[in-house]
């Protein structure tokens, strides 16, 4: 494996390298990581992982400085995993002018966008430089994160990105609670009542089998998850992935949710098909 910071080198060695497969990430990997990194090194030639901690995704007072970081790890999981190539830029590679960026023009006032303006066009900004620099043939994300995957896809789409986005599954603990870098800042009480996020889940989409409205949905997940000492950030479910309200034509409903405990924030969903 070759670690490479700048964009002419990576591009150099990525020269008529047949096809590849792109992990775009933050660093401090995960078994979710790793499982997007086996899927991707399944499917292509050559395996890129990035690395970077990118600040225009972060408002003023969330936790760019405290977001966890250990590069010595990843770079064991990485080689584990079979990558090829990881990409480790700096600030001044990726934004080295910084006179133009992306801008979210719908999706992003629902979910984890209507707490944190300009987050996704942070977010699409710096995908849209990682693609330009990779190139790759297929991006790989997780669905922890639905909303920016369907914020990446609409962008791909409209800029005629010649790029196959792949859509991974959640990947959980044994207790169900989904893998995030920030699971690490849980204390022990808040990480015992972590995995009743999807327990509620769970019972959301027992509800939606035998018919309960929509709404009626969300005011039982509110209630199943008055854990002491955390705040409910949003309960929603919109279209998925035009991310707009339900209707009766909605055929895939996101049934999200957040909730912030005292030193981490914790997202989590399931995609719900109708019929099926």
């Amino acid at each position: 494996m070759k670690i490479i910071e700048d964009v002419q080198t990576l591009r150099e060695h990525l020269a008529g390298a047949g096809s590849i497969g792109f992990v775009p990430t933050m660093g401090f990997l995960h078994e979710g990581h790793a499982s997007l990194l086996k899927q991707a090194r399944q499917e292509n030639d050559v395996v890129v992982l990035s690395i970077f901690v990118n600040p225009t995704q972060f408002g003023p007072n969330e936790d760019l400085d405290r977001y966890p970081r250990d590069a010595e790890r990843d770079q064991k999981i990485a080689e584990a995993e079979g990558v090829d190539y990881l990409f480790y830029p700096t600030n001044e590679t990726m934004y080295p002018l910084d006179m133009a960026r992306v801008t979210v023009r719908s999706g992003d006032d629902v979910l984890c966008g209507a707490s944190r303006p300009g987050h996704f066009d942070g977010v699409l900004t710096v995908v849209s430089k990682l693609l330009n620099v990779v190139r790759p043939t297929r991006a790989y994300f997780g669905l922890k994160d639905a909303q920016q995957l369907a914020l990446i896809e609409a962008y791909v789409a409209d800029y005629f990105v010649p790029v196959e986005i792949v859509r991974c599954p959640i990947i959980r603990e044994a207790d169900g609670l989904a893998k995030s870098s920030r699971n690490v800042y849980l204390s022990e009480t808040e990480r015992a009542q972590a995995p009743g996020i999807q327990q509620a889940l769970q019972q959301a989409k027992q509800a939606l089998d035998q018919g309960v409205p929509v709404e009626t949905v969300l005011e039982q997940t509110r209630e199943a998850l008055q854990f002491e000492g955390t705040t409910i950030d949003y309960v929603e479910a919109v279209d998925y992935p035009s991310l707009r309200p339900v209707t009766e034509q909605t055929t895939t409903i996101l049934l999200a949710v957040a909730v912030q405990f005292a030193s981490a924030r914790l997202i989590d969903n399931l995609l719900y098909t109708r019929g099926a």
